[in-house]
Order: structure tokens, then C-alpha cells, then sequence
């Protein structure tokens, strides 16, 4: 089974969603906590958001089935902190967004099995999202790498108080050239329905800066939404008439990337 999707688009846009996956596989969830096994720190429905604006403007979407309970592909291989000095959560994570244990004592992963998960479902996201980029690339000449986030709007573990509802991330500017976050930016600027942040304590993962390399045609962008804003937070149900709004503005941020 493949353990993600891959829509080949054909503008020089790709959408990656590392965290709309929410399967875990038996033998992981028969170790974890119950309310572990729904999990709830899933980006959700951040594909439903995305996809329907990716078919219209002919972008590539990659998206993981599995939960970033049995692996973030958000993190960096080796396990390095992004955030040193704060509490996250990491590549194979044992705790929650809310501090909690995911995982019955002593069921916890082994290096062993971490690198396993590494080769199973690190590895071939970042090999296809790598390729796509070359693709587009080589076909265009530039790409912008879009990373769609959402997560809770109150998060005490990682953040004091309310998240703003749209959270730009460009790693302090380095995954992106000026232009590109002047524009999107303005934009977010000139609306007056949704906070916004930018470069704030969401600044970019480890995808948005490890691709993300302006002078060699590659600009990446993270935008991290506040859940609020199209689903209830505590059934996960979808929102659509409150969602139609948010993609309207995503809408517009992905045009600016592709003017």
C-alpha cells in the first residue's frame, strides 16, 4: 500500500500536507492510549480545504495517509529539536499537544522501530516530494512549495493564548524571497476578517526550511490556520459554510504565488 498521494499539477505550485493523514496502523494503536488512537492533533481536513483549490489552479497536492502519531514529516530524520528551548513534539512523538502520554507504559518505540518507521514512511514522502520538486522546476524554471497546517486554536504546550487564525511562515524569510512574502503579506493585510501572524511562532518546520532555497528557483511557504475557523475542534466536524470563507483567502495567497 502506498502510505500517500501524489497529484501531479501543472503550474509550478505544490501543495504539501504532511499531517492530514490520520491512519495508524493496528499494531501501533493496539500500544497507545485510547484517546491516542483517534488522533486528535491530525491537521484536519486541511485536504478538503486544499484540494478543490488545487484542481482549479492546476497544482500538485502530496498528502500522507498515516497520522503524524507514527511518524512527522514535518521533522527532520535525525530527531533534532526545530524549536530548541521549547516544548514540541517530535519525530516519533511519545506525548501529545497536550502534554499527555500517547503510548501504555513501556509500549513506547525503540530506535529499532523508529528508524523502521523512518524507512517506511519517512523516507518515501521525502523522496516523492523532492522529485516533484525537481519536476516543476526543470518543466518551469521556479516552484513554490506551499505547506498547509491547521491545529487548534488553544494550544497551551506550544503557544500562550489564542493562535491568530492565519500564521505565514517563511523561516525568518530564508525559504522565501522578499517579493513573495511582501505580496502574500499585502494580502493577508488587506482583509479584515482573520488575524494573522507572520513569521511568528509559527515560522516553518522542517520542510518549509529544508527545501525552501530562493536562489536555486525553490521558494516555501507554511501557512498554519487556526482550526476554529472551518471545523469544530472538539467533534472534528467540518465547517463548510465557515470553511468557504477560509478558502477564499487561501485561494488568494495561492494566486499570489503563482502572479
Amino acid at each position: 500500500m502506498e502510505n500517500f498521494t501524489l497529484h501531479r499539477g501543472s503550474v509550478p505550485l505544490l501543495i504539501s500536507l504532511p499531517h492530514d493523514g490520520s491512519f495508524i496502523p493496528d499494531d501501533i494503536a493496539a500500544r497507545m492510549q485510547p484517546a491516542a488512537r483517534r488522533s486528535p492533533d491530525t491537521d484536519w481536513h486541511v485536504g478538503r480545504l486544499y484540494e478543490p483549490l488545487a484542481r482549479r489552479l492546476g497544482a500538485s497536492v502530496l498528502k500522507p495517509k498515516a497520522s503524524r502519531y507514527v511518524i512527522d514529516l514535518n521533522r527532520p530524520a535525525d530527531g533534532h529539536a526545530l524549536y530548541p528551548g521549547q516544548r514540541e513534539t517530535g519525530l516519533v512523538s511519545t506525548i501529545g499537544f497536550d502534554g499527555e502520554a500517547l503510548y501504555l507504559d513501556g509500549c513506547e518505540p525503540d530506535e529499532a522501530e523508529v528508524q523502521q518507521r523512518v524507512n517506511e514512511f519517512w523516507q518515501p514522502y521525502h523522496q516523492a516530494l523532492a522529485q516533484e520538486i525537481t519536476r516543476l522546476r526543470d518543466q518551469y524554471g521556479r516552484v513554490v512549495l506551499w505547506e498547509g497546517h491547521s491545529i487548534r486554536s488553544h494550544v497551551p504546550m506550544l503557544f500562550d493564548g489564542r493562535l491568530p487564525d492565519f500564521n505565514l511562515g517563511t523561516a525568518a524569510g530564508a525559504s522565501c524571497a522578499v517579493p513573495l512574502q511582501r505580496e502574500l503579506q499585502h494580502r493577508l493585510e488587506h482583509q479584515a476578517r482573520f488575524s494573522f501572524a507572520v513569521n511568528g511562532r509559527f515560522k516553518g518546520g522542517y520542510i518549509t526550511r529544508h527545501y525552501g532555497k530562493p536562489a536555486a528557483g525553490v521558494q516555501a511557504v507554511q501557512l498554519e490556520l487556526a482550526q476554529v475557523n472551518y471545523m469544530n475542534e472538539e467533534s472534528f466536524i467540518y465547517d463548510a459554510e465557515k470553511a468557504a470563507l477560509v478558502q477564499a483567502l487561501i485561494a488568494d495567497l495561492l494566486e499570489a504565488t503563482l502572479a
